[in-house]
């Protein structure tokens, strides 16, 4: 097969999905291109943005696909499967397609995307930016998060792995990373789970995740976390941004 150079446009913003694609090619050592989505500006919902990803979401990424044609991805695990599958030809962060590890991989890449993402999602929500606080919507969300990092920390300690599968950093440690340093924003204390802490640490130890995270703009999220003003004042910022595009997409 001839050589395949990535031609690679990823379109993100600062939020635990949009840096797991910016760490994972940080960590292939893939050249791209970073674009910012001012999501407070609704850029996302314009209709270039919504060429790409008709949902109207980040992250999204376009390339040059092997019929020299261009090919959109959205979807984080989407676009996660299609980076190692088409430039991780080493398998650096991934297994051949027909090996277990591989299904085990995609076993933690959809637990992310169907579990930890969308319940630790709606603890911010609810605990954050909704317009009144609903105990019973915090306490829902915030303990079924706490319940999936249960059993993180207890496959990781299983067997005292460095890494979801096989030893080896996947798309499946990526793909969670972001969730999991920003524990506290959702209100859940990552002290309760010591082997999912010492594998955050672990993970940002690592230069790929260190030069990543940072795109398209400073992560900052522990320092939010600590200062609980600086927090609040965010979260009402977010909050009225929030509350406003909820109210339009109801009335569409």
């Amino acid at each position: 097969m001839a050589e395949q150079t990535p031609n690679i446009d990823l379109y993100t913003a600062q939020t635990p999905n949009g840096i797991k694609i910016s760490i994972l090619l940080e960590e292939l050592g893939i050249l791209y291109k970073a674009h910012k989505v001012d999501m407070t500006a609704n850029q996302q919902k314009e209709p270039w943005f919504l060429e790409i990803n008709p949902n109207g979401r980040i992250p999204a990424l376009t390339d040059t696909f092997t019929d020299g044609k261009s090919i959109r991805l959205f979807e984080s695990g989407s676009i996660m499967q299609y980076l190692v599958a088409r430039y991780d030809t080493e398998h650096k962060l991934s297994f051949p397609a027909d090996s277990r590890e591989n299904y085990e991989v995609n076993n933690w890449l959809f637990f992310m995307n169907a579990g930890v993402g969308p319940m630790q999602g709606q603890a911010n929500h609810f605990s954050r930016y909704a317009p009144e606080q609903i105990e019973y919507g915090i306490s829902r969300y915030q303990n079924e998060t706490r319940r999936l990092y249960g059993v993180l920390d207890k496959h990781l300690a299983d067997g005292n792995k460095e890494y979801l599968v096989g030893n080896k950093c996947t798309i499946a440690d990526i793909a969670h990373w972001g969730w999991v340093a920003a524990a506290g924003w959702a209100g859940i204390d990552i002290e309760e789970f010591p082997v999912l802490k010492a594998w955050e640490e672990r993970m940002l130890a690592r230069p790929g995740v260190e030069k990543g995270r940072h795109v398209p703009s400073k992560h900052n999220m522990k320092e939010l976390i600590a200062n609980k003003e600086e927090g609040d004042k965010l979260a009402a910022k977010s909050r009225e941004w929030i509350q406003a595009e909820m109210k339009k997409d109801a009335q569409k």
